[in-house]
């Protein structure tokens, strides 16, 4: 919230498995068209929180799998975990919050008495949450013969089914919708509540999100029964949850168009930028719009074209330089010779750009700084770099000119020599 001057424009609550991200989609069409559209638009004034059943361990090794965009707050382990920003520091107040009656010690003395319930692994049970594997034929004689059990003790928990096989115990002051609940208490409280909310989910565990007052919803097109069941029961009326057409993150870019909550026409999905004029000039929109041309050009989905090369090389300050994340130097007039090289090298292959944490500064009338991670992957290798661009209107007759660029490695993602990196 600190990077904000104001209440956020839009806040995204999206669970992640088969809701943000699609297991079923291998080059993450869906999940790249949602990160294009939220970097393009949305950094810079809004915020963007992922709500998840994963513990941080296997959090952290879905971000390393997918393309995950770098989110300002994390819910984790269906509601009892939250952490804020890239570094991930705990909310210690959410934490003391859920201590109030609540004794992992019985209710692990108590659930071992079903032999149904199969333990998660040790990443999985955290804190304040206790999880197993429970076989839906017997979930609903298990779920009631536990409950009554947990009774007896006098705890404040609950037990909640989702996805057909996963059920975890929580404090009864705990899940997505009341950790959300939460977040919003201390936005008001600092005078930043978000104009516009809108919450995702596809499975049982994300219905509390939907009870949270004055938000969006949007269950994706592939929600599971439990979800559909829960809101024909308890939202049937509700004009502000919808059941899109699309699936996963294609489903919460319908859901911004249908609420008129913000702009919903992915860059990704722009095939020529030419009869595609943005409203305001934005350095965002220009970076993101970039990287996607050269990804496509890559990848021979462009046509190789005297005009692209001389729309390029007009883009580039003749006298600016590219600095390499090796620290090498080139002047920026090399870089269309570059790029003519480079041309359909990845055809044919898995590859794909996606940029992270654009953020931008005005530091002049017609300049602007823009700083963001910009990662490539081709099949599944990664690579990632910190890049700084400097863009200037007044060069340009329209739109920007790049007069700089520098990059620097992320700990760990460089290259190997026999990779090409390039801008």
């Amino acid at each position: 919230m600190d990077r904000l001057n104001g209440p956020p424009r839009l806040m995204i609550v999206s669970d992640l498995d088969f809701t943000m991200v699609d297991h079923e989609d291998p080059e993450n069409l869906s999940l790249l068209r949602f990160n294009a559209l939220w970097e393009a638009y949305y950094r810079h004034d809004s915020l963007l929180v992922y709500s998840t059943g994963r513990s941080p361990t296997i959090y952290k090794q879905l971000r390393n799998e997918k393309p995950l965009l770098t989110p300002d707050i994390t819910i984790m382990s269906v509601g009892t975990e939250i952490a804020y920003g890239e570094p991930m520091v705990p909310d210690y107040d959410w934490e003391q919050h859920l201590n109030l009656n609540w004794d992992r010690d019985i209710i692990t003395q108590e659930t071992a008495k079903f032999p149904q319930l199969i333990p998660q692994s040790g990443t999985e049970q955290r804190p304040h949450k206790v999880s197993f594997f429970l076989e839906k034929p017997n979930s609903l004689e298990v779920i009631k013969a536990l409950s009554e059990s947990l009774e007896k003790h006098k705890l404040d928990v609950k037990i909640i089914y989702s996805h057909g096989t996963a059920l975890d115990v929580l404090p009864k002051g705990a899940d997505k919708g009341q950790a959300l609940a939460y977040l919003q208490r201390k936005f008001k409280a600092n005078g930043r509540v978000p104009l516009s909310s809108l919450v995702c989910g596809d499975s049982g565990n994300d219905a509390e999100l939907f009870t949270v007052p004055d938000v969006y919803g949007v269950m994706v097109g592939n929600a599971q029964e439990e979800l559909l069941q829960w809101c024909a029961e308890n939202a049937r009326n509700n004009p502000n949850i919808i059941h899109s057409t699309e699936r996963c993150a294609s489903g919460i870019i319908q859901a911004i168009g249908k609420f008129s909550i913000g702009p919903n026409v992915s860059p990704r999905d722009v095939k020529d930028w030419g009869k595609c004029r943005v409203n305001v000039l934005s350095p965002g929109y220009e970076v993101v719009k970039f990287y996607l041309l050269y990804e496509r050009w890559r990848r021979a989905e462009v046509e190789k074209s005297d005009q692209i090369l001389q729309n390029l090389k007009s883009s580039f300050y003749p006298l600016g330089t590219f600095v390499h994340p090796s620290g090498t130097e080139q002047p920026m007039s090399k870089c269309k010779d570059m790029m003519e090289r480079l041309y359909g090298d990845k055809q044919g292959k898995q590859y794909c750009i996606w940029l992270d944490r654009v953020s931008t500064s005005q530091i002049g009338s017609d300049a602007w700084l823009v700083k963001f991670d910009k990662w490539e992957s081709t099949g599944e290798e990664r690579h990632c770099c910190l890049t700084t661009v400097l863009l200037n209107t007044k060069q340009a007759e329209e739109g920007f000119t790049w007069m700089h660029i520098h990059q620097t490695w992320l700990d760990g993602l460089e290259t190997k020599p026999r990779i090409v990196w390039f801008l």
